[in-house]
């Protein structure tokens, strides 16, 4: 690995051996490092070693890649790669080691290191590996903070700060001979433990409860409490340094100690391979693309309901923003689902951009303009708008219901709900089963173990446990490890929910049944993650399309006064439908029911008896049946009879015995009316009231205009102005792209030749150091300049930009005239002006760098 290059002494130097290629793609995978592009390797490489860039880092490792970091943190720095390989595998001959497990480590161990070092946290040869110093502090333990691998600090650590002639009791009661000075004290007591014979007779005559002890130590954590008077078989272990104190009750298992009684290992259980999507069941891929397709058609159908259900307006906003607990049941309701599973489809909803808020006084959610032009599409785009928006948004709808962390619910549509690793959770989980043969389902907690492995998101912070009683034993090491790793349980927690939630949204959009993904599906994955690829959009449609069934222009009329569609609707007839029956139950076939109250509704809309009857004649398969056209004709001829217009409010009926009847109705007494002519009554309510009152009385009045012109009643559809849908909240720098990343690293290369080519001394000065721009007068930069120009030389410049920013290049002038110099620049690979009063010294290079 360390090639024809001497052994590099800084990350920088191995990154300057790197091919182009393998800077890109660590410009690639930690994108941090472009914001701003580093000026030179150097710069690149104190960038890659900054804490919040490596914790990014080491987040994104794999299982078996940060146990073999957790490894290096451990080793001796430098590391040889066999020490290294020791740890991952233990003792060959240790008993009780699986030797297909040691084979697996050693098979993925190169592999893991190649991972380390393109993410530059791992540099250096074979024979002297380390991990970048950010890493080590990270992952190291200390005398207060154990290892991941369950590790405790070195003799040396943990024995500092003791006694002089404690130390050499403790040395002499190991067996070994006296030294002079602590130093050689705690040295002598570390060759005895990494001395694995010599380790195994001191061992062999302890009493049991020592080894009792050791036993619940030696896997972590190494921690333990002990009294003022430590039982016989502690105060063995006290007494030859098994056991080292850190603090006045607490004591802790040396590492070189804990690596003999583990054999070598740093962790109980490496995991050189991803855990198995198993068990797997078989299922006929036809059927699973039927029934994603049969989801796909639902959700859509859903969403078109919470459209017309908030098409006058929606429920009001919280001052805090988002939905109150009673809208959203009441939503739920009106969806017939469940509470959770409203709020997927309203977060859903709003991430399209189809609903927001209206941002008027009195504020209310609403469909925005977009929903109109979103339910004019076909179904197979209507669907794959709704998918790239779900696989895109970083608002999460599982988190409504749960508090914070200042103890405050979560409303759905409300803020605080994004959670920037979710769209690449969502990819993942349906990566990983649409990986799977066609028809394969796999259990959910399967996928979960894969996630963890693949991400385990293990941080540095880690806290020592409580101290347990001296009780002859070490404290409880679930309760320990708990303690240790508490700081860490919830982003892990967080991302196996976010899975848990994306299985179930994922069927709910009829993205996967947990098994073979549908065309579709596999299409859509092909968009980016702003899911914005038109190409893959379109597939995802034309892989739809055919699965979804076909819109029906016909139902069937029943004598009980329903109507049933035995499919979907076309829209127009849908929508119809609607405005002339009730919907009485949905399914696989939607029953509409006509009342008397709905068949008014079509008549309000202005629609005539013969209109309403002619239309279903011509949507029918079936003949339209005699009580329903009786329930049309009835309900028209008592429709309009009785107009009502504003006064304050009145009744205006040709036929004075009517009206007679509804004076002498007791039910009219709230409305206070009175008689004005034979033909006219007068009432001090207002017209909608008066409208409502007289059709509760089982009359079917029409409301006028003022012009006595029959009024026709259409519900104005309440609109948002014109909204965006919400911006996900990104994880990170975004990925850059070839283009960027090829100009980064030409960029990198020129301003590291800049950097470091060796320069000429001046004759009265000595060269600037390296990294240091050059100081010349003005005269001696425009003859060095114009010498270089006649003898085609190269020179070394600092420079100043308009901005203020400085920079150092390389160059090699052309022409000097005007008070500027026209020169090649290595670093930018291009000509370029610069003005002389902006350079700030020239330095000529030595003859070998600028050949």
């Amino acid at each position: 690995m360390s090639g024809s290059h001497p052994s590099p002494r800084t990350l920088a130097e191995e990154l300057r051996n790197r091919p182009d290629d393998d800077l890109s793609a660590l410009l690639r995978s930690r994108p941090d490092l472009l914001n701003p592009v580093p000026g030179d390797l150097t710069q690149l490489a104190t960038r890659a070693g900054t804490r919040a860039s490596v914790v990014r880092a080491v987040e994104r490792l794999d299982a078996f890649a940060l146990q073999t970091a957790e490894a290096l943190a451990i080793a001796p720095d430098p590391c040889p790669y066999d020490t290294l390989a020791g740890l991952m595998t233990g003792d060959e001959e240790a008993s009780g080691t699986d030797s297909a497990l040691q084979a697996a480590v050693r098979e993925r161990l190169p592999d893991a290191l190649t991972a380390l070092r393109a993410q530059a946290l791992v540099w250096g040869p074979d024979d002297r590996l380390r991990l970048v110093r950010t890493a080590r502090e990270l992952l190291t333990p200390s005398a207060t903070r154990p290892s991941p691998t369950g590790l405790g600090p070195t003799v040396a650590e943990a024995a500092a700060g003791m006694s002089p002639g404690r130390l050499q009791e403790i040395v002499t009661a190991a067996g070994l001979p006296t030294t002079p000075d602590p130093v050689t004290a705690v040295a002598a007591l570390t060759s005895l433990f990494e001395d694995r014979e010599a380790m195994a007779a001191l061992l062999d005559g302890a009493p049991a409860e020592s080894h009792a002890v050791l036993d619940r130590l030696v896997w972590g954590p190494p921690y333990g409490a002990v009294t003022a008077q430590p039982a016989p078989h502690l105060r063995w272990l006290l007494d030859r340094g098994v056991l080292l104190p850190v603090g006045a009750r607490n004591v802790v298992l040396p590492r070189e100690a804990a690596l003999h009684l583990r054999a070598g290992r740093a962790h109980r259980a490496p995991e050189p391979e991803p855990p198995a999507l198993a068990p797997a069941t078989a299922r006929d891929p036809e059927m699973v693309d039927r029934t994603a397709a049969g989801q796909a058609f639902t959700a859509l159908a859903t969403i078109d309901e919470l459209l017309k259900e908030w098409d006058l307006g929606g429920p009001p906003v919280l001052r805090a923003g988002g939905l109150s607990v009673r809208d959203l049941k009441r939503t739920a309701t009106a969806l017939d689902t469940g509470v959770h599973t409203a709020a997927f489809w309203l977060e859903l909803a709003y991430a399209a951009g189809l609903i927001a808020s209206d941002g008027e006084a009195d504020e209310q959610y609403a469909p925005t303009p977009a929903a109109e032009d979103w339910r004019q599409l076909p179904a197979e785009e209507r669907w794959v708008r709704l998918a790239a928006a779900w696989l895109a948004a970083t608002r999460t709808a599982g988190l409504v219901g749960t508090a914070d962390a200042k103890g405050r619910t979560l409303a759905a549509l409300g803020p605080h709900l994004d959670r920037s690793p979710a769209p690449e959770v969502r990819r993942r989980v349906l990566a990983l089963l649409g990986d799977l043969p066609p028809g394969t389902a796999v259990p959910q907690d399967a996928v979960l173990a894969r996630l963890r492995w693949e991400r385990p998101l293990r941080g540095a912070a880690q806290a020592a446990p409580d101290a347990a009683p001296d009780n002859g034993h070490a404290p409880d090491q679930n309760a320990a490890q708990t303690a240790a790793h508490g700081a860490h349980a919830a982003p892990q927690d967080l991302r196996s929910r976010i899975a848990l939630w994306s299985l179930h949204e994922a069927e709910l959009l009829g993205l996967t049944g947990r098994g073979a993904l549908a065309g579709h599906t596999r299409a859509l994955l092909e968009t980016g993650p702003d899911g914005d690829d038109t190409q893959a959009r379109r597939a995802a449609a034309a892989a739809l399309a055919p699965l979804l069934p076909t819109p029906l222009d016909h139902v069937l009329l029943q004598a009980d006064l329903t109507a049933v569609a035995p499919g979907p609707l076309e829209r127009p007839l849908a929508d119809t439908l609607e405005l002339l029956a009730d919907v009485e139950s949905k399914g696989g076939a939607t029953v509409y029911r006509f009342t008397p109250g709905s068949v008014r509704r079509g008549l309000d809309a202005g629609r005539s008896a013969a209109d309403i009857q002619s239309f279903l004649a011509a949507h029918s398969r079936t003949p339209v049946p005699q009580p329903l056209a009786y329930l049309i004709d009835d309900v028209a001829r008592r429709h309009g009879v009785l107009r009502i217009g504003a006064a304050s409010a009145y009744v205006r009926c040709d036929d004075d015995a009517l009206l007679n009847e509804i004076m002498a109705d007791r039910r009219a007494d709230g409305l206070r009316l009175r008689r004005l002519a034979p033909t006219v009554l007068a009432a001090q309510a207002a017209p909608d009231a008066l409208l409502e009152g007289l059709r509760a009385m089982g009359y079917a009045p029409a409301a006028e205009s003022a012009e006595g012109d029959v009024v026709i009643a259409r519900a104005d559809a309440h609109r948002t102005p014109p909204r965006t849908a919400p911006a996900p909240v990104p994880d990170g720098p975004p990925a850059p792209d070839a283009t960027l990343l090829e100009a980064a690293v030409r960029a990198i290369r020129a301003g590291d030749l800049a950097a470091t080519a060796e320069r000429k001394p001046g004759p009265e000065a000595a060269a600037p150091a390296p990294g240091r721009l050059p100081r010349t007068t003005s005269a001696e930069t425009l003859a060095t300049v114009q010498a270089a120009a006649l003898t085609n030389s190269a020179l070394w410049i600092g420079y100043v930009n308009a901005d203020g920013a400085a920079s150092q290049r390389v160059i090699a002038p052309v022409r000097v005239e005007g008070g500027f110099v026209t020169a090649y620049d290595h670093t930018a690979d291009e000509v370029r002006t610069y003005p002389l009063h902006r350079i700030t010294g020239v330095s000529e290079l030595a003859d070998d760098a600028a050949s």
